[in-house]
């Protein structure tokens, strides 16, 4: 999303999982918000789809907006919902894949 698109939502009352949509087959993602100091990205993720283990440098907030995900965190497995929160720490293995589509917020703050 470009600045001026990012612009447009600014001061007015939002429902996060209205502003990405669900793309059959594949994760879609749409930024809110990015700054040098972190940045808040909308994700939709098809059935079956997910993301593959990884880190990052920064700890990591995710949000599930809609449907139900399974995540790991240094090896443990969570199964999480609509309205359930994780902090994946900086520089620690994480992965997710979805159960059902789902839609999740992630807010990465930097140092």
């Amino acid at each position: 999303m470009s600045e001026e698109k990012r612009n447009e939502i600014r001061g007015k009352v939002l429902r996060l999982g209205d502003l990405v949509a669900y793309q059959d087959g594949t994760v879609a993602s749409r930024m809110i918000i990015n700054k040098p100091s972190g940045s808040i990205t909308l994700f939709s993720f098809d059935e079956d789809e997910g993301l593959s283990e990884h880190t990052a440098p920064y700890d990591a907030v995710v949000t599930i907006l809609d449907g139900e995900c399974e995540v790991w965190v240094a090896g443990e497995t969570h199964r999480m919902g609509e309205g359930e929160t994780i902090i994946f720490p900086a520089n620690v293995p994480h992965a997710l894949s979805a159960i059902t589509r789902f839609k999740m917020s992630l807010v990465m703050i930097r140092e």
